[in-house]
């Protein structure tokens, strides 16, 4: 099995796709870019395509979530959520203080803000693609008053030093990763996810509303809820939604119908095993379901002929 995922090695995403068993034994294909990874799986030139979607400082991963929702289509696989733990990598021999440019992917460069701000509050940020390419880069210049922000792997791998460690601004931080495939919807494992894309018929008061009365009178629990612009126009927004459920679920299954019927288009995004324990027990609905059609059918036994 041929994986892309963002590369190169050192990043958080090859340790996401590394925490996974049975994907070790797989062929790890850096790209250059999120962007990369999903146009590879798009196109066939790998199996899968692993990356960042979100991250609990920072949000959602633009990039990500616009190339699901616009691009080829693809579907989600699995989540997979690791901590971040960030250190600030320089050449051996380096010292914090003398520090005057700081590289990294912007996510992690906004994920470390206080501990810039207090320690080297002059220090000129520089996006990188990556963490990794950020230590890369490090590695090759050679450059000792440039440091970067990566892993403890990107230092081992790029021949760095930890400056500083354990960085982030918060202790809690973690990054959501998903897999991705050009087809396939995994079984029900009974802690699922579906995600979709729901674009509005038209922009009229209360089309919202009206998208989430859908999953709130089935019960349905969002997880995730966020509108991107469809770059059609100015002011045209689409919406990305997480729910409980699998497809599989004739409520989730309900739901989507009563979508696709309704609104413009829905992008199905897949239904896939949810990552880490179940925020709360929903409700039985397939015993609900049951005593819902034995109450109706007793019910229509009663109409007179």
């Amino acid at each position: 099995m041929r994986i892309a995922y963002l590369g190169p090695a050192g990043t958080f995403t090859e340790a996401a796709v590394l925490s996974q068993d049975d994907l070790r034994t797989a062929d790890l294909v850096p790209m250059a870019s999120i962007r990369d990874a999903l146009a590879a799986t798009a196109e066939g030139s790998v199996d899968a395509g692993f990356v960042p979607i979100e991250n609990a400082i920072e949000g959602t991963v633009s990039d990500t979530q616009d190339t699901l929702a616009g691009g080829a289509p693809l579907v989600i696989q699995r989540e997979v959520v690791i901590p971040v733990q960030l250190h600030l990598l320089g050449v051996p021999g380096a010292d914090v203080g003398a520090v005057t440019t700081v590289m990294s992917h912007p996510h992690a460069l906004g994920q470390c803000r206080g501990f810039l701000d207090a320690t080297i509050p002059d220090a000129i940020l520089e996006a990188t693609n990556s963490t990794a390419d950020a230590a890369r880069l490090l590695g090759a210049s050679g450059e000792s008053t440039t440091a970067a922000i990566a892993t403890s792997r990107a230092a081992e791998i790029y021949d760095l030093e930890v400056l500083a460690a354990d960085i982030e601004d918060h202790p809690d931080n973690a990054t959501r990763f998903i897999l991705v495939a050009t087809g396939g919807v995994p079984a029900p494992t009974g802690h699922d996810k579906t995600s979709v894309v729901i674009f509005q018929r038209a922009d009229t008061p209360g089309s919202l509303l009206a998208i989430l009365q859908e999953f709130a009178v089935r019960a349905i629990n969002l997880t995730h809820l966020e509108s991107r612009p469809t770059r059609k126009g100015l002011g045209d927004y689409c919406f990305l939604v997480d729910i409980e459920g699998h497809i599989a679920d004739e409520v989730v299954a309900d739901a989507l119908r009563s979508l696709k019927a309704k609104q413009h288009d829905v992008r199905f995004l897949g239904s896939y095993p949810a990552s880490g324990s179940p925020r709360h027990a929903g409700p039985d609905r397939t015993v609900d379901q049951q005593a819902a059609d034995t109450w109706m059918a007793d019910l229509k036994t009663q109409i007179q002929p």
